[in-house]
């Protein structure tokens, strides 16, 4: 009986889809076209992210699995490395089924061109290593078996030897270079990788009876927990040493990489939330001139749940095909993206590594999904106008039905949800709370606009009560306050959001620079490595930085010592800076108070991240860093078993700096203090201050000549990076300004957008208001006087539109600002207002409003308005 009853209901709405629908859409195919491609820009962007950083993150865990395959642990060192008895203490224990010894470093190798490119040489034993990573086996040229144990011979994965391509691979060390013979290859894949034998790596790095990695396979039956439980209990268990699961690179990286990948969505779907609104005007106009028809359906027996129907049923169509086609442009856009800028996309997560495309059939699903919920959220308003109208009404043309006002109430209580869920802790590293207060800030804004229509124009009525065409604009508007919704939502959706990500942007912009203005007050910067991770073999001996002291010309040096601390397995490592520091007051740039050391205590300083990501906290003692400095392999080589501590040192607090160079997070220590714990006098950057009237350029040649007398002719001194803090200035905002260039886009995606929206409002309320339009040119107003009322009106409209998104995008702009850059990236900013920009923004949107009113209004002002006045007789 039901199925009986539901039947004719469903059959007329999809005949008329496919009759009555499409024939709109063939009479105004621009008008759901550009519906279409705000659906499919939305769809495309937010889906291309996601496919980039998803193939990105799946080939680095391909990578991973490659070099490690499988261990049930990994003992690593939290710095430096530990000893190598610890190795046969863990193969004579009877839980473990073999175990693989592996010294890891990072360095540079030197391209046949002279250019350094980072590389990782794996040491491993050849003959343990092929039941616990087989990509590492080492693949001797034909005849060359015995190379494996060759102190002179290399392995090269096959992306280390298209970099390279030669026979003979140099390796930097110090300011010197290890030259070495490629004797075959191994198939692990990702980054640059070469692997020898793990003695021969120890003689090569000066770096005898150490290790840095120890993978464990475990006898059938041992549980992985009590296993590593009992090591970490056991007296003798070097404080220093990590234990994980061979998983945890990926996870970590996953883990951490997730709020980037997040807000990058979040960004893309920006232009998704607008194409909703546009799909709302595009209907509103298509239901505006079609309700005489919608009217006459209804006395024909179409009843309101089938009008719905039908309108939504047009929302979903045009949301489909634009899902379908952002599906196929973000598949291009990711191929693209990969090919051009790798899986990093500006988040340093990934490396430089071009990963292939992993396209998933269930997040295009779920993307299109998104588009589809866009389209229908647009379309449920003109659904309902075409529900509730008045045939009798409509057929005279006199409007459709009333839609209930949306309560004060409502409005009041989606933007107090909003700010409060502002304040609502991060969920898994993601901002979720901030996002849901954004999006309720912005549907409380917007709902809120009736009455911010009547008190602004309420303001602005004793002033135009003399005029007359002034008179008739904002008398309209007031007694119509619901029209504005439908006028300018789209505007305050597009232009809040627009304002919000300019306001971010700058904020960002100039709280990096004035940090760099802190952090750069030399002269001349010399570095030996691009990062922390090469800075155990690209480094700068005490003897060197004493003669570049001396050079002509060097009026101050400052040295500085930069170390890779793995404090967390699940976690990132952490940058420790080794510097003078005399007046951390003014020598860092400080965030909040600088405290007293206690007695006997080491001052570190934390950068922002150091708080969220690993505890640290402003007047307390830093645990984690006692532990990575309570068993040290000596710098003279001489390892250390198990059990032998360093003395104990107390690391307190001092202060805490923001640092946006290192977001995983770093620590400043002094560096008398970091020498006497651990006896290393290297350096691997220098500051520079000349003395009045030096040359940079000469002093610059004078520190590369010294670097050849000391190390040789064939050392790595020429491939020392110099540069002047102006330098570094200009190359660090161009980096910034590229990765922050695509929220200008869709900035003006936005804009546009909402302004198009704007036009199609704006001619569905024109079109319903013909029979006013003529009465108006009967009681004697010219056609240029009603075009002036309309684009007065639109100019009102627009106006109190850019006062909702400039006090909402202010809004957005401060959750942004003050919790979602935090809670995702755990550092802060300054709030910084472009004053101009955005009242120049505002002002363009009033003039554009006010032009496509202006545009809308002609042709409904001509003859057909003094005609349709005589539609009723």
């Amino acid at each position: 009986m039901d199925s009986a009853a539901t039947q004719p209901a469903n059959s007329p709405v999809l005949r008329l889809l496919l009759t009555f629908s499409w024939q709109e859409l063939l009479h105004h195919p621009w008008r759901s076209a550009a519906a279409v491609l705000a659906v499919m820009l939305g769809v495309a962007l937010a889906f291309a992210v996601h496919l980039i950083n998803a193939s990105a993150l799946d080939e680095f865990s391909q990578a991973v699995r490659s070099v490690s395959a499988e261990p049930d642990v990994e003992i690593r060192a939290v710095q430096g490395g530990f000893a190598e008895g610890l190795y046969g203490q863990l193969a004579r224990d009877p839980r473990v089924l073999s175990a693989s010894p592996v010294l890891e470093i990072s360095s540079y190798g030197i391209a046949v061109q002279g250019e350094r490119i980072p590389l990782r040489v794996l040491g491993v034993d050849a003959l343990a290593i092929a039941g616990m990573a087989p990509a590492l086996i080492p693949q001797p040229n034909q005849g060359a078996r015995m190379d494996i144990f060759a102190p002179d011979a290399v392995f090269l994965n096959p992306v280390a030897r298209s970099a390279f391509g030669s026979e003979t691979l140099r390796l930097q060390s110090g300011l010197g270079q290890k030259t070495l013979r490629v004797a075959g290859g191994v198939a692990a894949t990702g980054s640059a990788l070469a692997v020898m034998d793990i003695a021969a790596a120890q003689d090569l790095f000066g770096r005898g009876g150490e290790l840095t990695r120890i993978d464990l396979r475990l006898q059938p039956g041992v549980e992985r927990e009590a296993f590593t439980s009992s090591l970490r209990a056991g007296p003798l268990w070097p404080a220093n040493v990590a234990l994980q699961q061979s998983s945890d690179s990926a996870t970590r990286i996953g883990n951490l990489s997730r709020a980037y990948r997040v807000n990058l969505t979040v960004l893309a779907l920006v232009a998704l939330f607008t194409g909703a609104f546009l799909v709302f005007s595009v209907l509103s106009l298509s239901v505006a001139k079609r309700l005489q028809q919608f009217a006459l359906l209804a006395v024909l027996g179409l009843g309101a749940r089938e009008r719905l129907a039908l309108v939504l049923l047009e929302s979903l169509a045009l949301g489909l095909l634009g899902s379908i086609c952002g599906i196929a442009l973000g598949t291009a856009l990711a191929s693209l993206g990969l090919q051009l800028l790798g899986g990093d996309l500006g988040g340093g997560y990934f490396g430089a590594q071009t990963p292939r495309l992993h396209w998933s059939g269930a997040a295009a699903a779920v993307y299109a999904a998104l588009g589809l919920a866009a389209a229908a959220a647009g379309g449920w308003w003109p659904a309902h106008q075409a529900q509730s109208l008045e045939p009798a009404q409509a057929l005279k043309g006199l409007g459709g039905g009333q839609s209930r006002r949306p309560s004060a109430w409502r409005s009041a209580a989606l933007l107090l949800a909003g700010a409060a869920l502002a304040f609502a802790p991060p969920v898994f590293g993601i901002a979720l709370g901030a996002y849901l207060a954004i999006g309720l800030l912005l549907l409380g804004g917007i709902s809120a606009l009736p009455w911010l229509t009547t008190l602004l124009l309420d303001r602005l009525s004793p002033w135009v009560a003399q005029r007359v065409l002034p008179l008739l604009a904002v008398e309209r508007a007031r007694r119509v306050r619901e029209s504005a919704v439908v006028a300018v939502s789209g505007v305050v959706a597009a232009l809040s959001l627009a304002v919000a990500l300019t306001v971010m942007v700058a904020s960002f912009r100039d709280s990096v620079t004035r940090w760099l203005d802190v952090v750069l007050p030399s002269d001349l910067y010399v570095r030996s490595a691009m990062n922390s991770s090469a800075a155990e073999t690209a480094f700068f001996s005490a003897d060197f930085v004493r003669q570049v002291a001396a050079l002509p010309g060097v009026a101050r040096l400052v040295a500085q010592r930069s170390r890779a601390l793995l404090l967390d397995p699940a976690k990132p490592t952490v940058t420790l800076l080794a510097r003078p520091l005399r007046d951390p007051e003014h020598e860092l740039p400080l965030v909040g108070e600088l405290l007293p050391v206690p007695p006997g205590a080491i001052a570190i300083y934390v950068s922002e991240p150091m708080l969220d990501l690993h505890g640290a906290r402003l007047g307390q003692y830093f645990e984690p860093l006692q532990r990575a400095f309570s068993s040290p392999v000596s710098e003279d080589n001489a390892a250390t078993m198990p059990g032998n501590t360093a003395r104990t040192a107390s690391f307190f607090v001092a202060g805490v700096w923001r640092d946006y160079g290192r977001q995983f997070g770093s620590i400043a220590i002094d560096q008398a203090d970091y020498e006497r714990l651990r006896n290393d006098t290297r350096s691997n950057d220098l500051a520079l201050w000349l003395q009045s009237g030096a040359s940079v350029a000469q002093v610059r040649e004078a520190v590369r000549a010294l670097a050849v007398q000391q190390a040789g002719p064939d050392s790595a001194g020429a491939q020392m990076e110099f540069a002047s803090s102006a330098d570094i200035r200009a190359a660090s905002l161009k980096i910034f300004d590229r990765s922050f260039a695509v929220t200008y886009w869709l900035q003006a995606v936005a804009i546009g957008i909402g302004l198009f929206g704007v036009a199609a409002s704006f001619s569905a309320q024109v079109l319903a208001r013909r029979k006013e339009f003529g009465l108006l040119a009967h009681l004697g107003f010219t056609r240029r006087q009603i075009l002036a009322v309309v684009a007065g009106e639109g100019a009102a409209w627009t106006a109190i539109g850019a006062v909702a998104g400039l006090a909402l995008g202010l809004a957005v702009a401060l959750v942004l600002v003050f919790v979602v850059n935090p809670q995702s990236f755990h550092w802060t900013m300054d709030l910084s207002l472009p004053t101009s920009r955005l009242l120049l923004l505002c002002c363009a949107v009033v003039l554009v409003g006010a032009a496509t009113a202006w545009l809308a209004g002609r042709a409904a002002a001509g003859q057909d308005a003094v005609l349709a006045v005589k539609e009723d007789w």
